[in-house]
């Protein structure tokens, strides 16, 4: 194999061709080091450079993904997703100082609360030397920024790449961090690592968008340490997949009328329900832990207040965590 600026450190993760899973090389996470043009010698798979950011996805996948990706960037740029400010991106999850999402801003606040505060201190005792964290579907970084700030070491991960609302706007915390955290750009069921490199794997308000469960929750603890923990945090849970389908089907009528399109290039998951959920335990033999951050009275009585009112369930969020025993 061969590999540049690939260095093999206390503090490093191991990187994994997405082509053949032919190993890599290292990557340090002591300082700036985002891979410069990886080449696999044994598949030919280059994972490139561009930005500081590693595509890390077959051209083959990718051109499944561009019609998703086109219209997921044309609706969140329509919704006011990201900005040109700095302090946007500075202020999140805590404040939406453009004030368009101030509401779902709320939400993952309450949530990034609950796992820094609560789910992750209970997975990771050993804190002498700092976790390695993968933030899957890590958007514009911030969540990867705000664990970098709390001491762990995260590598963001995302299909996105743009400078507003993807993998490039995460520039805006460079200055503000020793170093910026590796980015790359993978999808969820392949990923550019070896095995057993992380101590938490999260997917941040992302699991919804596998399109495969199983595989995604694989991948995930394929690259998750021994005791280590893969967490789904921010995907909406129903407690019938009828309310599920439901929304769905709401979404992709209300996305065709206002942005001419219903978004449904791929077939993703979209919800969790304890089905689904209990599968995932039979199918890897975990068993997940769950977590219920307190988002506010209001958002507390809605589905009672749905069921009084003869509307469909809405969307519940919850922390499900799984700890890898072996």
């Amino acid at each position: 194999m061969r590999s540049e600026t690939l260095h093999a450190a206390a503090d490093s993760i191991q990187l994994q061709c997405v082509g053949c899973a032919a190993t890599l090389g290292h990557l340090s996470l002591c300082k700036s080091a985002n891979p410069t043009d990886v080449h696999c010698s044994n598949c030919e798979f280059v994972m490139r450079n561009e930005k500081d950011i590693g595509q890390a996805i077959p051209s083959a996948r990718l051109a499944h993904f561009s019609r998703f990706i086109e219209d997921y960037q044309t609706i969140r740029a329509a919704e006011g997703r990201g900005s040109l400010q700095e302090d946007f991106y500075l202020n999140l999850p805590y404040q939406d100082v453009t004030g368009k999402n101030a509401w779902q801003w709320k939400i993952r606040a309450r949530t990034f609360d609950c796992l820094i505060k609560k789910v992750l201190p209970q997975i990771i005792h050993d804190r002498k030397q700092s976790p390695i964290v993968l933030d899957l579907g890590a958007g514009n970084g911030w969540m990867s920024y705000r664990l970098a700030l709390a001491g762990y070491k995260p590598i963001a991960v995302d299909i996105l790449t743009n400078d507003q609302d993807g993998l490039g706007a995460a520039v805006h915390f460079e200055k503000h961090l020793d170093h910026l955290f590796p980015r790359f750009r993978a999808e969820m069921s392949r990923l550019p690592f070896a095995d057993d490199q992380f101590d938490a794997v999260i997917f941040n308000a992302s699991f919804h968008y596998a399109e495969d469960d199983q595989a995604a929750i694989r991948e995930a603890l394929r690259c998750t340490k021994k005791h280590g923990a893969v967490i789904i945090a921010d995907s909406p849970w129903y407690s019938a997949a009828k309310s599920g389908e439901q929304m769905v089907a709401e979404r992709q009528a209300a996305f065709t009328k206002q942005y001419g399109t219903a978004s449904d290039s791929i077939a993703s998951v979209e919800y969790l329900t304890d089905k689904r959920l209990a599968h995932l335990e039979q199918a890897f033999n975990v068993r997940w832990e769950r977590d219920t951050p307190f988002y506010g009275l209001q958002w507390t009585v809605r589905p009672l207040l749905a069921k009084l009112r003869g509307r469909r369930e809405p969307s519940r969020f919850r922390i499900y965590s799984a700890r890898k025993t072996a």
